[in-house]
């Protein structure tokens, strides 16, 4: 099992700048799928970022050039750098991973992008 804490989300202007961060309980090291995904009031959670442990990363097309996916094996931890941020990126964030078929998920942190 592992636990997931999310941190780094509030209130930013349109245009502006974000790091989240999603620390482990434990080594990530052996973690290959660690993801980012975000979900408003009514809708579906959506998958906005991932990346394994052999590097591979994947974005939402909606955050292709703005969002960038990174992790630190030595810190536990895996991050999500948001740039140019728009309003339609408000939601809360949440970070998981799947085990042996079972997921995981951190408790989310809320973003709001508004002037």
């Amino acid at each position: 099992q592992v636990q997931l804490v999310e941190s780094g989300g509030g209130l930013v202007q349109p245009g502006g700048s974000l790091r989240l961060s999603c620390a482990a309980s434990r080594s990530i090291e052996s973690i290959n799928f660690m993801g980012w995904y975000r979900q408003t009031p009514g809708k579906e959670r959506e998958l906005v970022a991932h990346i394994t442990n052999g590097g591979s990363i994947m974005y939402a097309d909606s955050v292709k050039g703005r969002f960038t996916v990174s992790r630190d094996n030595a810190k536990n931890t895996v991050y999500l750098q948001m740039n140019s941020l728009k309003p339609e990126d408000t939601a809360v964030y949440y970070c998981a991973t799947v085990q042996r078929g079972v997921a995981f998920w951190g408790q989310g942190t809320q973003v709001t992008v508004s002037s």
